[in-house]
């Protein structure tokens, strides 16, 4: 017989596999944008210019940022109304 599952920590494992496939993708295709900048650029190198890849990168990584606080953080809905549902009750 199967134990049944915690939702909470059901939600909170899936939200976790979900920025690990984040952060693969992320991490892949950033390295392709750059090194498409590296193939495209090379005769240009030692320009005074800002590599283009950067700003997908800065961006997505907001983004990426996000979803580790919300997978790993104490972002979570059900928690942050618990602590103010407390917070109400002390007060």
């Amino acid at each position: 017989m199967e134990t049944p599952r915690n939702e909470f920590i059901w939600r909170k494992a899936k939200k976790r596999a979900s920025f690990k496939v984040h952060l693969s993708t992320y991490l892949v295709i950033n390295a392709g944008l750059w090194l498409l900048w590296a193939v495209t650029a090379f005769p240009h190198f030692g320009n005074d210019h800002l590599p283009w890849p950067i700003f997908p990168m800065v961006g997505w990584g907001i983004g990426l940022a996000t979803h580790f606080a919300t997978a790993y953080g104490n972002l979570d809905e059900k928690g942050l109304a618990e602590r103010e549902y407390e917070k109400l009750m002390r007060s």
